[in-house]
């Protein structure tokens, strides 16, 4: 597997304001009342300058409803919708000021990274900082003294918050206005608020983790009372949920800024960081979630009915999250995989699934956080940006690749961060959380409608721990994950994940992430030659499974398993028969495969299976290896010309170079060998 960066994540927030039920109706008849031939755009834009702030805030709510349909997006933005919300968050109705950053919230999550770049364009963070530094003089403002009032003027803040981290996530201009107008203290003042207001708090905390990470501008202005509160929230200690999630928040945003820590301070830091990664990986979801729906079903049996039409839209808005996939937000030239949460959006009466909900996020984040430990800054691998197994420099004597591949030589992991990961037993616990989600919490999330979101949620968590292992076996040796022993066990672990159903697992996610680990562990067992669990039947099906899965990192990545099991192979007796089987397989792939980078880890596969030795040399000859390659080889030359500019990075067309190369000595090879 090499030198590999997994993508560092990111979470964005749900694509809907909290709206009233009573306003979620009246936005879907307003709706109807227009009819389809109508846009609604320019009629609830007119309406933001009316006179009265029922009407106003009626508007904005109205708005909030409308763009989550992204089609009607355009409409607004043709109308300046944008510069005409944007007077509405300084408004003198506090009402009127939230719905109307709801309904850029909306408008921000819901059209993507185009979108906010537009309203970065138009302005939208002047009244945006003015917005926030009003609320954050509110706080303990001598002129609010009622306690409803305060918690209006922080509902207003909340919203805010989530506005800012949606633009700074998606728009590197965003950033860049944050750094120069210093909206790191109004965050930090609503991340302080976390004893009155843990929701402002974890708002702010996602918005500072997000800001934190890769801006060495922000980073140079950091100080040590920043510092200090991130270190009050990591050090508290109430036991919730919603706390969980925020202590793992300030870990993350710890470890972004961990080049500017205090170096008397750096160690401390980093073992509080790890201590409460730990911590959270330690809660039991599979436990925890039954436990909490029933106490939601007493809480229901004891207290009068709560109207039908807030369940309903609880259901929507999980059935909503369920059947959208959020877009790709790309910043700094990076994409993040994202995924929506609405959390902070249940009605109030929802507590219990609001901690469920912030439990697995916290997970989520706990083991995101891990990956972004175990990354180096070099490319990642799934872009092929590493040096190629295939490389002239790694060459023998004949021209060819010396037996396994050396792409899984270990990354450079500080001792500090590689002791407290072990002290911590960090990677006993990742794998624990590979397993799939315990039958009672998916049960009872099936029953209920409005717990169903947390069944994707669960099975996000899963795949994050697989990309966490993945992460881990790249970046430790053999010996501190346990030895021969424990490497079996967690082979074994992964077989049963893959092969334990009649049939191989078809979700994307899962399967990215599953064979991504498979890989890492199988390159690791090899190179220590220790006996593998899984039969090559076994690694076929999985290939089989893999070539028709659309993401071109699964079938890399199969193909890649099927090379390092046929070297293993190739090195002992008997295996002719099952070195035809891989050398079958991975010819179909490097000939059919429509992708150039899969081909190539196909013919880099095979140069490594049939490399040396009499098993390789036998079953090289039954399968017609040599004329197979002398009639590919014209194939891919001609493909790498006519495809590879512009669809492939520099770094990949480097590596598919090298590759074409190796082919034509590996052919030379393999004349010789005929001609014994």
């Amino acid at each position: 597997m090499g030198k590999s960066k997994t993508t560092k994540f990111k979470r964005p927030q749900f694509n809907s304001v909290g709206l009233p039920a009573v306003a979620v109706k009246e936005a879907d008849l307003e709706e109807e009342e227009l009819g389809d031939e109508s846009c609604p755009a320019a009629e609830l834009l007119e309406k933001l300058q009316s006179p009265s702030a029922d009407v106003r805030e009626f508007a904005c709510a109205s708005i909030s409803r409308v763009v989550q349909q992204s089609q009607t997006i355009p409409g607004f933005l043709q109308r300046d919708a944008v510069r005409r919300l944007g007077p509405m968050l300084l408004d003198k109705s506090l009402n009127v000021r939230e719905t109307a950053t709801g309904a850029l919230r909306n408008l921000s999550a819901c059209g993507g990274q185009e979108v906010c770049e537009d309203m970065v364009k138009h302005d939208v963070m002047t009244p945006l900082t003015a917005l926030l530094r009003e609320c954050c003089a509110g706080f303990e403002s001598a002129s609010v003294s009622m306690t409803e009032q305060k918690n209006a003027v922080e509902d207003v803040a909340n919203e805010a918050v989530n506005l800012l981290w949606n633009l700074c996530e998606s728009s590197s201009q965003a950033l860049s206005l944050f750094n120069k107008v210093g909206l790191l203290d109004v965050v930090i003042q609503c991340l302080e608020r976390h004893p009155q207001n843990v929701e402002l708090a974890i708002s702010a905390a996602h918005c500072l983790h997000t800001v934190t990470e890769d801006n060495p501008e922000l980073l140079c202005s950091l100080n040590t009372a920043v510092l200090g509160v991130l270190e009050n929230v990591l050090l508290s200690s109430q036991p919730t949920m919603a706390h969980t999630l925020l202590r793992t928040l300030a870990a993350g945003t710890l470890w972004n800024m961990k080049g500017s820590l205090p170096a008397a301070r750096q160690a401390q830091t980093l073992n509080a960081v790890v201590a409460n990664l730990s911590k959270c990986l330690d809660l039991d979801s599979g436990t925890l979630i039954p436990e909490l729906r029933q106490a939601e079903e007493v809480r229901h049996r004891n207290a009068p009915a709560a109207p039908d039409v807030e369940e309903q839209a609880v259901e929507e808005m999980g059935q909503e999250e369920e059947e959208e996939e959020a877009p790709k937000h790309k910043r700094n030239g990076k994409s993040a995989k994202v995924d929506n949460d609405f959390s902070d959006l249940l009605p109030r009466g929802k507590e219990e699934l609001r901690e469920a909900t912030a439990l697995l996020t916290a997970q989520q984040t706990s083991l995101e956080i891990i990956v972004n430990m175990c990354c180096s800054d070099d490319p990642s691998d799934d872009e092929w940006e590493e040096e190629s197994s295939s490389d002239e420099s790694d060459l023998g004597p004949d021209g060819l690749c010396d037996g396994v591949s050396n792409l899984m030589s270990p990354l450079c992991l500080s001792a500090e961060v590689h002791g407290a990961l072990i002290s911590y037993t960090i990677p006993e616990k990742v794998l624990k959380k590979t397993e799939f989600p315990r039958k009672e919490a998916m049960d009872v999330c099936h029953q209920n409608p409005s717990w169903r979101s947390l069944i994707k949620k669960m099975q996000r968590v899963q795949s994050r721990a697989l990309t966490c292992l993945h992460s881990i076996l790249s970046t430790m040796d053999a010996e501190s994950l346990g030895g021969a022993a424990a490497l079996q066990g967690a082979a074994q672990h992964l077989s049963t994940l893959v092969f334990g159903a009649a049939e191989i697992p078809k979700d994307e996610e899962f399967l990215e992430a599953v064979i991504s680990a498979m890989r890492s562990l199988l390159q690791m067992i090899a190179s220590k030659n220790i006996p593998q669990c899984m039969t090559p039947q076994q690694l076929m099906s999985l290939s089989e499974a893999a070539t028709r899965c659309e993401v071109v990192s699964v079938r890399v990545n199969a193909v890649a398993i099927l090379g390092i099991t046929g070297s293993t192979l190739a090195k002992e007796k008997g295996t002719a028969e099952t070195l035809q089987m891989i050398g079958n397989a991975l010819l179909q792939v490097a000939t059919r495969d429509a992708d150039l980078v899969v081909n190539g880890e196909a013919l880099d596969a095979l140069f490594d299976v049939f490399a040396d030795g009499d098993e390789a040399e036998t079953a090289a000859k039954n399968i017609q290896l040599l004329p197979a390659l002398k009639a590919l080889q014209p194939v891919f030359k001609a493909k790498i010309r006519k495809e590879g500019r512009g669809r492939y990075s520099p770094q990949q067309l480097c590596v598919l170079d090298n590759i074409k190369v190796n082919l034509r000595r590996f052919i030379g090879y393999l004349e010789k060998v005929v001609k014994k």
